[in-house]
């Protein structure tokens, strides 16, 4: 195995990789809201809609992720002439560093999967689709698409969601064409015929997946290398990467068995997962990493992502922070990244938790300030604490301060039972921290009125709380320093 130094190298290695990503596309429709009453025409609840968010789905969730690890990625997929396919290429539009080549078939509709959630739960999910094989000319498009872009690619990952797009022809000739070019294939695959998938580098079924192609049991270690190697075998797949939820992952090939167990801290929504690994998988390879390496980073990806609500992604940075929290104490995995404590307000507001946040500079922690944040703390159920970076504290208290580093700061913040998450911001107010997750309350010391609070129009514009908290007399960090000085 290599250690955290090595992989944190790969992770930035990754940045570099060009990869070829093909598949079916999907957009996902999040509908949001609330059941409290049974139908009178019916014994089915009544669900009152609040909100809705879309987001791109199969392979365009792989082609989400593979940005996120900050790959440059070329993708290849079809849609139909309809409103969800705008929305798709919308939304395609908007992932940095990907080239996409959306096809348009007028006879097909766009895949749509609408999931309806309340209180945290999904109630029901519709699909509205098309999966028949596309045939003429679209199909010739795709292939003559990948021809071309595998020429500046270094890795093909094929998201096979049996809509239609990757009909076993079509499957074989992409992976023609990559073996010419000397390009890796991964196919997150689908359905039990993976006879289709035959010659591909790497193929990353579930366990439910794995025993299905089989009809094999693949619970244990053993049954799930047997299982693999009878693929293996079989279709000439040179590797299986089993996907074994809460087990962790396992690597096999005709000759050894990797396993590696699950990095997942909290378990809310598996929802893409799959598409995580995958895209990793792609990314790692691509970039000329160590296969081994290559799933640790994958396993790492996984459990971040099923900690999000949705078909999240995981990002360089989220991975990164996972690295080096293995090394930490469970109170310094609470200081996040921006990103990082939107995703995880995302899952708290979705278990109905009430977000605050307070913000200071925290260089001596006082008993003003334990008391301030016990004060903040009680006016919610999860409290972040936006914490000003080291030049951001220079800028408002003077060269010769901070006396603790943000890093040092952060980890004794982190360390107090109160707080839930600690952002350390660069800017002298938390200004941008607070339009992103927006909190339901910003708490502020009572050495303010709520006019003299520069961030006061931002919490009221989105309809925030300002509680004003009293504080404790006879502490002050400049008065110590000061006293400490003579």
């Amino acid at each position: 195995m290599s250690d955290q130094l090595n992989l944190t190298a790969a992770v930035d290695a990754v940045e570099d990789a060009k990869v070829l990503c093909i598949g079916d596309v999907m957009l996902d429709r999040f509908v949001y809201g609330d059941v409290d009453r049974i139908s009178p025409e019916a014994p089915i609840p009544v669900f009152s809609i609040n909100s809705e968010n879309l987001m791109l789905g199969g392979a365009g969730n792989v082609a989400r992720n593979l940005s996120g690890l900050g790959a440059t990625t070329h993708f290849i997929a079809v849609i139909g002439n309809d409103g969800a396919g705008k929305d798709i290429t919308k939304l395609i539009g908007e992932i940095p560093n990907t080239e996409a080549n959306l096809i348009t078939d007028q006879g097909r509709r766009t895949s749509i999967k609408t999931r309806y959630i309340a209180g945290g739960q999904q109630m029901l999910r519709a699909d509205d689709e098309s999966v028949e094989a596309i045939e003429g000319a679209s199909k010739e498009r795709v292939l003559t698409l990948a021809k071309s872009a595998l020429k500046d690619c270094s890795a093909m990952v094929l998201a096979d969601y049996a809509k239609g797009v990757l009909t076993p022809e079509i499957i074989a000739e992409l992976i023609a064409l990559a073996k010419a070019a000397k390009v890796p294939v991964i196919i997150d695959p689908q359905g039990i015929d993976y006879a289709r998938y035959g010659g591909a580098t790497l193929i990353t079924p579930n366990r439910k997946e794995l025993s299905d192609a089989t009809g094999m049991t693949a619970n244990d270690d053993d049954e799930i290398i047997a299982a693999a190697r009878k693929l293996i075998t079989e279709q000439k797949i040179n590797s299986v990467l089993a996907t074994r939820s809460r087990d962790g992952m396992s690597l096999i090939d005709a000759k050894s068995a990797t396993h590696f167990a699950a990095e997942a801290r909290e378990v809310f929504d598996v929802s893409g997962a799959g598409d995580t690994v995958a895209a990793t998988m792609a990314a790692s390879l691509a970039a000329g990493i160590d296969i081994n390496d290559a799933v640790q980073l994958a396993n790492i990806a996984a459990g971040i992502v099923v900690a999000k609500v949705g078909t999240a992604v995981a990002y360089s940075s989220d991975i990164i922070e996972a690295l080096h929290h293995q090394e930490y104490s469970s109170g310094e995995a609470k200081v996040l990244s921006l990103q990082s404590a939107l995703d995880r307000s995302e899952v708290w507001r979705s278990k109905g938790h009430k977000i605050g946040f307070t913000n200071g500079c925290f260089d001596l922690l006082h008993p003003g300030h334990i008391s301030t944040i016990a004060k903040a703390k009680a006016a919610c159920d999860k409290l972040i604490i936006g914490l000003n970076s080291d030049e951001s504290v220079r800028r408002l208290k003077g060269e010769d301060r901070p006396v603790q580093s943000e890093a040092a700061r952060a980890q004794v913040l982190a360390s107090l039972e109160n707080v839930d998450a600690v952002v350390i911001f660069s800017d002298d107010t938390p200004a941008v921290v607070l339009e992103a997750i927006k909190p339901e309350v910003f708490v502020k010391g009572a050495d303010y009125t709520i006019d003299e609070i520069p961030e006061a129009t931002i919490v009221q514009a989105y309809g925030g709380e300002i509680v004003l908290a009293e504080l404790e007399e006879g502490h002050s960090t400049t008065a110590t320093i000061a006293k400490l000085s003579k």
